[in-house]
């Protein structure tokens, strides 16, 4: 009886002081690895409405859970969506490039909650792609002065998370704009973007204020990281993770990334991430539609392979996780994007059109500077992390590579035993919670091939010091 009372005291107090300790939702414990391993997969739903068929290592065909499952066993725990705001003309034709409306990332977040996988929403607050060329308002605020943007974008990303929430989208982070290096919903002083951004944040803290807040900015071999981030200080903008895009060919040495994310991890305390990246791993076309990089570029610096491209985004990882515990990791853009199957150009360009699986679609001249002359088909094909059948390359394990070996007893994997991982078990073997094959395998603490409350009473005994090791 005696005992019995010290082992409960001792829990008890256990308990108690790990309910104190308050664990951020980007802690690090070393940089050997990334908190966040993540890929922009916003154009799934338009590639399998367009018969495009996913497989496994072994040649399985993927279901959409299957997909994403699949996505979480090669070391991805993050997933990003873009969202635009009306990505369709007044006849309900979508624009492409996935067709990315609301209904989109909520299809997409779904599926990728379900397999306890985070989500990244990444409002680009416009009708279609924005970039640093292009920062086009959305249709439906045309002509709105600035305080009238302000009010939108509050109440748009106010109900767009609300919305995503309520459908059981895991939603941890939210990008406001992107590569916003030029502006951002038509405007281009950075004190108007600022506001912008000001406005789009506090909906984010009125939805939820544990959602981590992100900028996103591109071109890191210009060295003008440090100017964006002194506007944002400057302009009181309220934020967390400072985000930019890193291609190899594009955007200089992984050592200058390093160098521009760490300085503005030291300078402004922010959490740092690269929002995109990819390298082709052939120089083949496999839908009639030309690659934005064709693989025969003389200044690429890695082979054009599968072995190129896995070492080209180690590369990238290595370089954020090199910024130290600010460095939260990196997404790969849209490793699924592949073509749509068919043998000709002609009817490939129906289901670009149709289903919106191509870069844009014609239907899109009447809201993109170009009118839509380069609509057609994927140009990132030969980037992507499928071969053309829709096979897996190599070069998806490479996420694992900086996976946290997570020990026995590191149920919920956030680097350390407590007892917020005796409580998943109980729960788990009360059917409130389910386990991933993972999981299983980490709370089975006695080793004898089941899941079942010993296993959780063996990590309490394991934290009340009562045994010396699990």
């Amino acid at each position: 009886m005696f005992k019995n009372k010290i082992f409960s005291l001792l829990l008890s107090i256990c308990i108690m002081v790990c309910s104190i300790v308050s664990v951020g939702a980007a802690e690090k414990h070393n940089n050997s690895f990334l908190d966040v391993r993540g890929v922009d997969v916003s154009s799934y739903i338009s590639l399998k409405n367009s018969g495009v068929d996913f497989y496994d290592f072994d040649g399985n065909k993927l279901t959409d859970k299957q997909y994403f499952a699949f996505l979480k066993n090669c070391g991805i725990n993050y997933v990003r969506i873009r969202i635009w705001n009306n990505p369709y003309d007044e006849n309900g034709n979508g624009y492409g490039g996935g067709n990315c409306d609301l209904q989109n990332a909520v299809t997409i977040g779904k599926l990728a909650s379900e397999n306890s996988m985070k989500v990244f929403a990444d409002f680009h607050l416009s009708d279609f792609w924005t970039d640093p060329s292009q920062q086009r308002v959305p249709k439906a605020w045309a002509g709105f002065n600035l305080s009238q943007k302000q009010r939108a974008v509050y109440d748009y990303v106010f109900s767009s998370l609300e919305t995503l929430e309520s459908n059981g989208v895991d939603v941890v982070m939210v990008q406001m704009g992107n590569e916003i290096n030029s502006g951002m919903c038509g405007e281009t002083s950075t004190k108007n973007v600022a506001a912008l951004l000001k406005s789009g944040f506090s909906a984010v803290k009125d939805v939820d204020s544990k959602i981590l807040k992100a900028v996103h900015y591109t071109n890191p071999e210009k060295n003008g990281n440090e100017y964006f981030a002194e506007d944002l200080n400057k302009y009181g903008v309220d934020y967390d993770v400072f985000a930019s895009s890193y291609y190899s060919y594009w955007h200089g040495t992984t050592e200058n990334l390093t160098y521009q994310l760490k300085n503005i991890a030291d300078k402004y305390n922010k959490y740092v991430l690269c929002a995109e990246t990819s390298y082709p791993f052939t120089n083949q076309d496999s839908d009639f539609f030309a690659n934005n990089i064709s693989g025969n570029e003389t200044y690429l610096k890695y082979p054009v392979s599968v072995d190129g491209q896995k070492n080209a985004v180690s590369d990238v990882m290595s370089a954020v996780a090199n910024v130290g515990e600010k460095g939260l990791g990196v997404f790969y853009w849209e490793p699924s994007w592949i073509t749509v199957g068919t043998n000709s150009y002609q009817d490939n360009l129906k289901k670009w059109e149709q289903f919106g699986s191509g870069w844009e679609s014609s239907y899109a001249a009447e809201y993109c500077d170009d009118k839509a002359q380069y609509h057609g088909g994927s140009s990132w094909d030969n980037q992507a992390l499928f071969d053309k059948n829709g096979k897996p390359l190599n070069s998806l394990r490479v996420f694992k590579d900086f996976a946290p070996q997570y020990q026995t007893g590191d149920v919920n994997r956030d680097g350390k035993i407590d007892v917020i991982d005796s409580t998943l078990i109980q729960k788990y073997c009360s059917g409130i919670v389910s386990f991933d094959e993972t999981q299983i395998k980490l709370a089975d603490v006695n080793c004898d091939g089941t899941v079942d409350i010993t296993d959780s009473t063996k990590i309490q005994k394991y934290l009340a010091n009562i045994i010396n090791a699990l």
